[in-house]
């Protein structure tokens, strides 16, 4: 497809979604297509706000397989799926627009 968008999906699903989530993208994206992934994130193991660690806390609690996910984990999905580590874009309520582009030389 030319481009996707989840919204507000990653953290109330198992890792596995996430997985196959960027392993479809890799598959699918034509050429200039985008993964658009928007809700909130960790960087580097921290959250973005007070109010993310307690949503992630009680998401935890409601589902051990749910969590705010952290972008460098994201990356690496991205990364083994061949696209390009996110390009972050700031949102209102501390979340986060995670922009993935197909990796140069993918077909």
């Amino acid at each position: 497809t030319g481009g996707d968008v989840v919204i507000y999906v990653l953290h109330i699903s198992p890792w596995r979604v996430s997985k196959n989530l960027f392993a479809g993208a890799g598959r699918s994206l034509r050429k200039h297509g985008r993964l658009f992934v928007y809700g909130p994130f960790r960087r580097d193991g921290t959250h973005t706000s007070p109010s993310n660690a307690a949503f992630d806390a009680s998401l935890r609690a409601e589902n051990p397989e749910w969590g705010v996910r952290d972008v460098s984990d994201l990356n690496g999905l991205a990364r083994s799926s061949g696209l390009t580590e996110a390009e972050i874009s700031l949102m209102p309520a501390n979340n986060l627009v995670l922009a993935f582009a197909r990796a140069l030389g993918q077909n």
